[in-house]
């Protein structure tokens, strides 16, 4: 399997904690954004996904294509698993506009995945209702700042939670 199955667990250890506690800070949240968007990709391919900026998160690379470009783009992202599907949140660190790889799987919804290297195909769409609320708990418990990006964001958007199907 390209990405490795995490489960979002209550008990994640002081290590996690602290590191929570970094990207929950602007200059932490700048870093996971403009430094982990461009080193981790590289990365974690030439190391199978033992060495990126987050060091111990979970980190999955999402290849997608541009909505407007084409172009092909690696994106790394902190993720968790229900069942056979990988489960995103398109936080952006609660800006007000949603990321831009949400907008390109929103447009093309077929992408790859991997947190080892191997890039595997799926099929992305956008939790709702009742699903994206009991994945969206789940995330919390993954990163509980993902609740504070949501109320930074919420008056100019719902943080979207993104699901990848194995195709």
């Amino acid at each position: 399997m390209a990405v490795r199955p995490y489960t979002p667990s209550v008990d994640r250890g002081l290590t996690l904690a602290l590191l929570e506690r970094l990207f929950k800070t602007p200059v932490g949240t700048w870093t996971a954004i403009n430094v982990g968007q461009r080193v981790d990709p590289p990365l974690m391919r030439l190391t199978r996904g033992r060495l990126r900026v987050g060091f111990i998160a979970p980190t999955v690379v999402l290849t997608h294509t541009g909505a407007r470009s084409g172009k092909r783009r690696n994106t790394p992202l902190l993720y968790f698993t229900d069942g056979d599907e990988v489960v995103l949140v398109a936080s952006k660190g609660g800006a007000a506009s949603h990321p831009a790889w949400y907008h390109n799987v929103k447009a093309n919804p077929e992408v790859e995945a991997c947190s080892d290297g191997r890039p595997q195909p799926y099929l992305a769409r956008e939790a709702a209702g009742e699903e994206r609320e009991r994945l969206w708990k789940l995330a919390t418990t993954l990163y509980d700042g993902y609740d504070l990006y949501q109320e930074k964001a919420r008056e100019h958007r719902t943080i979207p939670v993104v699901v990848l199907t194995p195709r």
